[in-house]
């Protein structure tokens, strides 16, 4: 093991896998032995026994749909936006200088704050929910993407302009080839996000989604049911971690070279 040695695909399974399990072994001596009261942590086999008596019989299925949809309809709304906002500052300064004071101020803003409001003007409905996660993710791409494209080499741009290339041609044959895989894995990463979001928006004024399940078990002391939507809230997020990356290396195999 050496710094930033890569690790063959398999031993990156294996590894990955063995965390899992090492966690599960842990989780099921400390609960099944005894050592942790089963009302503040439910054991994985009463986890899982509670898991599919929601999916099959209360309806979970369409919880787990409700927050997926929510997800990807805030953040595409929210990329949609910031991609062209975000490249556009990072390529021309003045664009920059005029968005930049706002958009570094309102990304630290916690978007569960803004909720109250957001209930106020537009009531507990879908739009709410989706303007929460818009919220969260929209100013932090904004920021990261402007960097990516900011941060493409000077050499690169001193050449295009060389080799005859005007203001329009640099951005669209340098600046964006140059920063796409960055604001690519950007999108991944703002991508894990919203899920947090989503569910801050769901455990108040929800009648459905995951976070709205979690929030009754609560009051029921459910902690099999609440562990099992927090699993399937993780189990979701990794599917898409797993299916963006895969994506991403599809269509920038070049930026995959040495990790």
């Amino acid at each position: 093991m050496r710094p930033l040695q890569a690790v063959n695909p398999s031993a990156r399974v294996a590894l990955g896998i063995s965390f899992f399990v090492l966690f599960f072994l842990v989780w099921a001596a400390a609960t099944l032995g005894g050592f942790v009261s089963k009302t503040f942590l439910a054991d994985p086999i009463t986890m899982v026994r509670s898991g599919y008596d929601l999916l099959a019989n209360q309806g979970f299925i369409k919880d787990i749909g409700m927050t997926v949809w929510r997800v990807l309809g805030g953040f595409v709304i929210a990329a949609v936006l910031a991609v062209p906002l975000g490249v556009a500052m990072g390529a021309y300064k003045p664009v920059e200088a005029f968005f930049e004071p706002f958009v570094s101020f309102a990304r630290y803003l916690p978007a569960s704050a803004f909720i109250p409001l957001l209930i106020l003007w537009a009531g507990i409905g879908e739009a709410q929910k989706l303007a929460v996660i818009f919220i969260g993710s929209f100013f932090q791409l904004v920021l990261m993407i402007a960097v990516s494209v900011g941060n493409t080499r000077r050499d690169l741009v001193e050449a295009a302009y060389t080799l005859g290339a005007g203001d329009r041609g640099v951005v669209s044959r340098v600046l964006l080839p140059s920063s796409a895989p960055e604001i690519a894995e950007t999108l991944r990463m703002v991508l894990g996000w919203a899920w947090t979001y989503v569910i801050v928006a769901e455990l108040i004024g929800a009648s459905s989604g995951i976070g709205h399940m979690i929030t009754d078990s609560q009051a029921l002391l459910a902690t099999d049911q609440i562990i099992f939507g927090i699993i399937v809230i993780g189990l979701i997020g990794l599917a898409s971690d797993f299916a963006f990356k895969a994506f991403n290396c599809h269509l920038f195999p070049w930026a995959q070279i040495g990790r």
